[in-house]
């Protein structure tokens, strides 16, 4: 086999992977949007409760965002290792490079980073995703990463969550990340419910449907959590092993469900020991005062003759003499 221009007959030419996911773009994007266009009403509040709508709007918004943006998020599982390792097949070539596994609801994302990234006269800087959601064919994803001649530390790892692997992962992860998801949605419906509770008379509502949104969360970390019941699957790069870890998607979704439980339980706690003050936080007090200052004015039309009342008209008497 003979190179043509430093490249293999048969491999493409390289591809330059992709940086940013676009979903979590138009997430990010849509939630910026809605902040902002809340953050412009914010001088025409007055006094102190400027400053509470403006913890309000934000700390939802950040509950309501991250909620949607693991979704797409890649990073619920990573690991990564430097490693020696054979760059492709039918070539004794060896690069130094990280690989990188970033496992998400959706599929498995494998990055391979030359160190430096130029070697061999070409641009080793690789991001693959494989997807194992319903309706997705994993293996036939990975069939069409062999027959464009992946690098082999790629096609290697990706091996390892194929359907026909001994590991038996894909099912796992593919079932786990289904219901995780599911559980998010029905996360995301309590939210917003939540959100409409809160701009009613009584926010205790709201407080009851955080904990509800928390409780989801929670139960999404333990629906991917399965996968670690069974035992691990190890990948060996030479001497080291690849090892995924709970990622940043992960921890960001237990810090969300914990806040959201610490938010409800304060908000019930108020109700309960200071309803002035989580009235004063939610801007209650002042629509309350208004409603009765309405209530307690009296409207005369001066052009209406005044209406004796009942009580102001003469007690009448019937009296019976015996004959």
């Amino acid at each position: 086999m003979t190179l043509f221009d430093g490249i293999y007959p048969f491999y493409p030419q390289q591809r330059k992977p992709f940086v940013f996911d676009v979903d979590i773009i138009i997430v990010i994007i849509v939630f910026l949007v809605i902040g902002f266009s809340f953050l412009l009403i914010l001088p025409g509040i007055r006094g102190r409760a400027r400053l509470f709508w403006f913890l309000r709007v934000i700390t939802s918004l950040f509950i309501g965002g991250v909620i949607v943006a693991v979704h797409f998020t890649s990073d619920w599982e990573s690991g990564r290792v430097t490693a020696n390792t054979t760059y492709k097949s039918f070539s004794p070539e060896v690069v130094h490079a990280d690989v990188g596994v970033h496992i998400g609801l959706a599929g498995v994302n494998v990055t391979l980073v030359g160190k430096p990234v130029g070697q061999l006269n070409e641009t080793i800087n690789y991001n693959e995703h494989f997807s194992w959601l319903f309706g997705k064919d994993y293996d036939h994803e990975f069939q069409e990463g062999l027959e464009r001649g992946l690098p082999n530390p790629i096609l290697y790892v990706a091996e390892k969550f194929s359907m026909l692997s001994p590991c038996g992962k894909n099912g796992q992860y593919r079932i786990a990340g289904h219901y995780a998801s599911a559980t998010l949605w029905v996360a995301f419906c309590a939210w917003l419910v939540s959100n409409m509770l809160f701009s009613m008379p009584v926010p205790v509502y709201g407080g009851y449907m955080t904990l509800v949104t928390g409780a989801f969360l929670i139960f999404a970390l333990l629906s991917f959590s399965t996968v670690r019941s069974s035992s691990p699957c190890v990948i060996h790069f030479g001497s080291v092993s690849l090892q995924p870890v709970y990622g940043v998607s992960f921890w960001l979704t237990l810090a969300t469900g914990l806040l959201c439980f610490l938010i409800g339980a304060v908000v019930i706690l108020l109700h309960y020991v200071r309803p002035d003050l989580l009235k004063a936080f939610f801007d209650l007090c002042e629509d309350e005062e208004e409603d009765e200052e309405k209530l307690a004015e009296v409207y005369i039309n001066p052009h209406v003759p005044e209406i004796k009342t009942l009580s102001s008209q003469p007690n009448f008497k019937l009296t019976i003499k015996n004959s």
